[in-house]
């Protein structure tokens, strides 16, 4: 199967640089073991370089350098695995609570040899495992509507810290609605932004929220 998976884009050297047969790893582990253990549809298996694992990676460009993250709902690494590859400089948690997945964080973590990744089984809401240590960045990808997002995410944060979550186009109208709970959580005031314009034909939406509490 690994032989009938597309080539990465141009633009993958360009996010990746010396880094790229990592990603090139982490996109054939993704189309084999994880379509078949069902943490990718087969249908996404012939978009994932442009829709997951380089819409992922971008978003290091709102990142400091050398700071620590926390990717909360990370399931099959999505953006954790892509970020930590582009940006090793991060030191990065990867946070799952099921089992069958934290299990294949740790199997790709392992083969590719990032040293900068660390997998923690817990949920962001788990104040004695997950909330021990606190991070400068809490990001995630399509885990929650926003305000609960906020309220999973900010205490995570070290002060002065941020939660960096990606979203689609409707963040705006999440951002409105949700505005007092983000508030209650500790959250200041949001900025939404787009990266990887040079890379991406459709740019990664991002919504950065300070922690002021």
């Amino acid at each position: 199967m690994t032989s009938e998976l597309p080539a990465p884009p141009a633009s993958a050297a360009d996010v990746f640089g010396e880094r790229l047969e990592l990603a090139i790893a982490y996109h054939r582990l993704l189309a084999t073991d994880g379509s078949t253990r069902g943490f990718i549809g087969p249908r996404e298996v012939p978009k994932l370089w442009e829709r997951h694992v380089l819409n992922c990676a971008v978003i290091g460009e709102a990142f400091d350098e050398s700071i620590s993250v926390a990717d909360i709902g990370s399931g099959a690494g999505l953006p954790g695995i892509p970020l930590a590859i582009a940006r090793p400089d991060l030191h990065i948690r990867l946070v799952e609570p099921l089992l069958k997945r934290s299990t294949f964080l740790n199997e790709v973590r392992e083969e590719l040899g990032l040293d900068n990744v660390t997998v923690l089984r817990g949920r962001a809401e788990d104040r004695e495992v997950v909330q021990a240590e606190k991070v400068d960045v809490v990001t995630s990808r399509a885990v929650a509507p926003l305000g609960r997002l906020a309220r999973w995410s900010l205490p995570l944060v070290k002060p002065r810290g941020a939660m960096i979550a990606m979203k689609g186009a409707s963040v705006a109208d999440e951002l409105e609605r949700d505005r007092a709970e983000i508030t209650k959580a500790g959250g200041g005031e949001a900025e939404i932004f787009t990266v990887g314009e040079q890379h991406l034909e459709q740019p990664t939406t991002l919504i950065r929220i300070p922690r002021v509490q």
